[in-house]
């Protein structure tokens, strides 16, 4: 599978957004996340680690 689950970092400890999620991209100023099923969450955030083999998106506030 190729779905990951994204975080937001905030204060050191990781909250989860969201699963599933099959695409990112940037949308005007924000982050979009798309997830297997189509819902759509946007966040004011940017990239901070992305980890292929855990399937773990980490993203921080800007």
């Amino acid at each position: 599978m190729c779905e990951a689950k994204v975080y937001l970092e905030k204060d050191g400890k990781l909250e989860e957004l969201m699963e599933n999620v099959i695409t990112i991209k940037p949308e005007n100023d924000k982050l979009q996340l798309i997830d297997l099923f189509g819902e759509q969450k946007f966040v004011n955030a940017k990239f901070k680690e992305v980890k292929l083999l855990d399937h773990k998106v980490i993203l921080t506030e800007k």
